[in-house]
């Protein structure tokens, strides 16, 4: 059941993935890596910081295991009347939140990115496009936690199909609005704003289908919202280890020279594709089943269901880091490489993503690991493990930062992630509720050994596709499709000489139903 749930998430997150691709082919070519490019990114990671620590982040880990908990034990009207109770009040915290931050948004903008002051122009144009796109938050909190309730109900589809939306605004931005607006970064900045209504709208829908109509009630602080309020305060941490080491990447790159922020970011969004498929989706599975497993004292079915996640996750990240690691340079040149973006962006770009990518990994089992804790109600000891791997993540940055620039800040990032996942497992096993089982330490090696089959036929495969320089664009990306399907191709045959996968198998996890 839970493969079933994770396929649905991670083929509605893939479709997003790809519609995020063609957005940023279309960003590369527009705004390229220079100041207007930089002002945007800032201006969208800012409200999407947010989002992630609370829309995402802290809403959903506390809101998901008291929903899921109150429906099976109490019955969908008492689940409903929590989840209005809660929306009136994220209503009223939200909209203070977002006139406060309009106000204070060019002091806001000294800390997120101080490097811009130096240059009032883009200083000025990156609190112009933070201000449009920051009433995206509270909508997209809303969003996230009517996704919440349909995901306690084992309804995936309409979340996970919620960030096509946003893709889609931001290329309809681009084609409808740069004539008319003073620069691209203010029509994607517009584009961002409208996604937020479109997605508001689209859960809404989604929810009175399912039979849970939305109401907006008096805001009142009875004795279940402020639980939820006590488990989202350390959850707003712990959630978003990783969009914190971002940001912090944000602001440490902001002192680079102009273009340091758009190669993170660049590079950041193919980093994001695999952690999207594979961790946010196995993420977004698991803590609803465990929650319940957890709440009925089915402490033997959680620790399988776990373990199981973990097979999972290694299973399709690891190839993933390994094919990522070998072509950084061609997947950014084929991508992005057009327009304003030069060949010195691409070689850039390409540094940054082999650094992330050396934490997918551990980006990843952070999203199996974490609902161990979220499931228990207990949001704090993740925020203990956050603190460590941001001072991890600040020390290195400024550290390596000094030596090799933007890559340095990719890198501890990396690192960071490392120490967050080895001390979430670490805390997991000391308390005895988690344990690898003998399947996940028998197919572990054979999906190692599985990746680095793939990873030589890859090398292989690209000193072929070097040898295409100078061939039409269309003609490389198409020897670049190539060589990935035949990495897939090497690594599935691989899995099943190995072991460390059975097609018969996964076929049957997909076809049981809840």
């Amino acid at each position: 059941m839970m493969l079933r749930h994770i396929a649905t998430v991670g083929g509605y997150t893939m479709l997003s993935r790809l519609a995020g691709f063609a957005r940023d082919i279309l960003v590369a070519a527009y705004l390229g890596a220079g100041p207007v490019a930089d002002a945007f990114f800032v201006a969208f990671k800012f409200p999407n910081f947010f989002r992630r620590l609370s829309g995402e982040g802290a809403f959903s880990v506390a809101f998901i295991p008291m929903f899921s908990g109150m429906l099976a034990t109490k019955g969908q009207q008492e689940a409903l009347a929590f989840a209005h109770r809660t929306i009136a009040v994220m209503a009223a915290v939200m909209l203070g939140f977002l006139l406060v931050m309009e106000l204070a948004m060019p002091w806001a903008m000294h800390v997120i990115a101080p490097g811009f002051s130096d240059n009032p122009a883009q200083f000025a144009l990156a609190v112009e496009l933070t201000r449009i796109t920051f009433p995206y938050l509270p909508l997209i909190s809303f969003v996230a936690l009517m996704g919440g309730m349909l995901n306690a109900t084992d309804r995936f589809a309409a979340m996970a199909a919620a960030p096509i939306m946003l893709n889609l605004s931001l290329i309809a931005a681009l084609f409808a609005l740069v004539p008319y607006t003073e620069t691209p970064g203010h029509a994607l900045a517009w584009g961002v704003l409208v996604a937020g209504f479109v997605q508001f709208f689209w859960l809404l829908i989604a929810c009175r289908q399912a039979g849970m109509t939305i109401r907006l009630v008096r805001p009142r602080l009875t004795p279940d919202i402020r639980r939820l309020f006590r488990l989202i305060l350390p959850a707003a941490i712990g959630a978003g280890v990783m969009q914190i080491n971002l940001m912090v990447d944000v602001l440490l790159a902001s002192l680079l020279p102009t273009g340091a922020i758009s190669y993170l970011y660049y590079a950041d969004r193919i980093n994001q594709l695999p952690l999207g498929v594979v961790g946010i989706a196995i993420g977004t599975a698991l803590l609803p089943l465990l929650s319940r497993q957890v709440k009925r004292g089915e402490d033997q079915a959680a620790l399988d269901s776990q373990n199981r996640g973990l097979e999972v996750a290694l299973l399709l990240t690891l190839p993933a880091t390994a094919g990522l690691l070998v072509l950084a340079q061609p997947i950014i040149e084929v991508l992005f490489e057009r327009g304003a973006f030069v060949a010195a962006d691409t070689r850039a770009t390409a540094l940054a993503l082999a650094a992330y990518c050396l934490g997918l990994p551990a980006y990843v089992l952070v999203k199996v690991l974490a609902p161990g804790f979220y499931a228990r109600e207990d949001t704090a000891t993740p925020v203990k493990v956050a603190v460590g791997a941001m001072l991890v993540n600040l020390v290195l940055g400024i550290a390596l930062m000094q030596v090799i620039a933007h890559v340095g800040l990719a890198l501890a990032t990396a690192a960071a992630s490392w120490v967050n996942a080895g001390l979430l497992g670490l805390i997991l096993a000391r308390r005895g509720i988690f344990r690898v089982d003998a399947r996940l330490r028998r197919r572990s090696w054979r999906i190692l050994l599985s990746s680095l089959a793939m990873t030589a036929v890859l090398l292989g495969g690209l000193e072929l596709y070097t040898a295409t320089r100078g061939l039409e664009p269309a003609l490389r990306a198409l020897g670049l499709a190539g060589l990935v399907a035949l990495g897939a191709l090497v690594y599935a045959i691989a899995c099943q000489i190995t072991g460390a996968a059975r097609l018969g198998e996964l076929k049957a996890m997909l076809r049981r139903k809840p």
